[in-house]
């Protein structure tokens, strides 16, 4: 499969808009030279929007050259004029760049597509890191201290620098820090390795959804619902995360957030029913799961952590959500085939992708494996056109600059993934 390069910001978004140019998918492209082009079906009018401040972003080798409407090649090069100069979607030739990203740790799978990023900033991956981990442990007391090492194996700080390198401060990737390790936390506390089980787990979610999505109940029983909220780790870390991004976040940004963590926690109850049930999912059924418990809460804050807003009526169109859906099934396919091994060496049945294909279609758990890359291959293509429709169809500066900030999420996950060898190991497939 030939490389697909790095991406800019990195972003794989501005090849395949040029893809859709070329082959006259993109929905609305032919308009877009004569003003504002309408939505996707059953989307509404686009607002008018403030344009977003420019972002300082690395520059990344230029595409090769692609037959594109001069109305598309517009979108690429992105606004003009004060405050924009970020905001292109177009591989820059000023000033050059390598013309490789420089080698990662790890070894990637071979024949997952994916796209190289540059390596994030270490200042910026230290001090999250140190941040990070002072959160942990003397604001939240989140784990003790035999757990320190697989904390630090972790590598919070190269995760979220390699996922949002437009973050304006330190402390907008904390936000993005915090909220990650409350979700990782309660996933291994109260569903995997530190104790989770699936007994009971609807109960314990609720009351944990509660630090998020704050309990309005009468007098006499508020003390107790607070109280609750330092009764374990995975409630503490919510409540306190969840505090520093309201204080950061929009009103509807924090409920976008809340949202989608009701769909994860939807995610974590379908898993936790089929293992009381010893089910085995059809591979449809499993991705459906996968819908929802994934890692769609992390690329929807990506405003958020960049300092700006998409606002809620373009989030919520049809068409953008169907982008950011697709990015988290194609990020947590990842997870699927990279903890592959680490799965199978833990007690008990883990279903993932390729477990689930080998039993419901009788194949090898090679062939199964194979298989669920090229599962991945085809959510990660669905995604790039999706995105290049949509920034073909609504070349509004600000849904420009959120869709690259997901695509360089995605990119960033994959990274992260390839490179946390303290977590991570590939089968012998190849």
């Amino acid at each position: 499969m030939p490389d697909p390069g790095l991406s800019p910001l990195q972003s794989s978004l501005p090849a395949a808009a040029a893809r859709f140019g070329a082959h006259g998918h993109g929905r609305g492209v032919e308009a877009v030279g004569i003003g504002l082009p309408t939505l996707p079906p059953a989307a509404v009018p686009v607002p008018a929007v403030p344009e977003a401040p420019a972002v300082a972003v690395p520059t990344a080798p230029p595409v090769p050259a692609r037959t594109a409407s001069p109305a598309l090649e517009r979108i690429l090069r992105g606004p003009s004029g004060l405050g924009t100069a970020g905001l292109s979607l177009a591989r820059r030739a000023e000033p050059p760049a390598p013309a490789q990203a420089p080698p990662a740790a790890g070894r990637p799978i071979p024949g997952l597509y994916h796209h190289p990023v540059p390596k994030p900033d270490p200042v910026r991956v230290e001090e999250v890191g140190r941040r990070i981990k002072a959160w942990a442990v003397d604001e939240v007391e989140l784990y003790p201290p035999e757990w320190e090492d697989q904390f630090d194996g972790f590598s919070v700080g190269r995760y979220m620098v390699a996922c949002h390198p437009d973050a304006p401060t330190v402390e907008h990737l904390m936000l993005a820090a915090r909220l990650m390790v409350a979700e990782n936390v309660v996933d291994d506390c109260y569903c995997e390795d530190h104790g989770g089980s699936p007994v009971g787990l609807g109960g314990r979610l609720l009351l944990a959804h509660t630090a998020l999505d704050p309990l309005h109940t009468t007098t006499e029983y508020q003390p107790h619902w607070s109280e609750s909220l330092h009764s374990d780790a995975p409630r503490r870390a919510y409540r306190s995360a969840m505090e520093y991004f309201g204080r950061e976040a929009t009103p509807s940004q924090a409920d976008r957030f809340r949202h989608d963590m009701a769909r994860l926690h939807l995610g974590y109850l379908a898993e936790a029913a089929w293992a009381e049930t010893d089910y085995v999912p059809e591979v449809w059924e499993y991705l459906s799961m996968r819908q929802f418990n994934n890692f769609r809460p992390c690329p929807t804050i990506t405003d958020t952590v960049g300092g700006y807003e998409l606002p809620a009526d373009l989030h919520a169109q049809p068409a953008m959500q169907r982008v950011i859906a697709l990015a988290g099934n194609a990020t947590t396919i990842v997870n699927d085939l990279y903890s592959y091994t680490k799965e199978l060496a833990s007690p008990g049945r883990h279903l993932n992708l390729p477990v689930v294909i080998a039993e419901r279609e009788g194949v090898s758990v090679r062939e199964a494996y194979l298989k669920a890359v090229e599962v991945h291959n085809d959510l990660m293509h669905a995604f790039e056109a999706a995105a290049a429709d949509l920034a073909a169809a609504c070349p509004v500066p600000i849904v420009l600059r959120f869709l690259k900030g997901v695509a360089v999420w995605v990119d960033g996950n994959h990274y992260w993934h390839q490179t946390n060898t303290y977590r991570y190991s590939l089968p012998d497939f190849w």
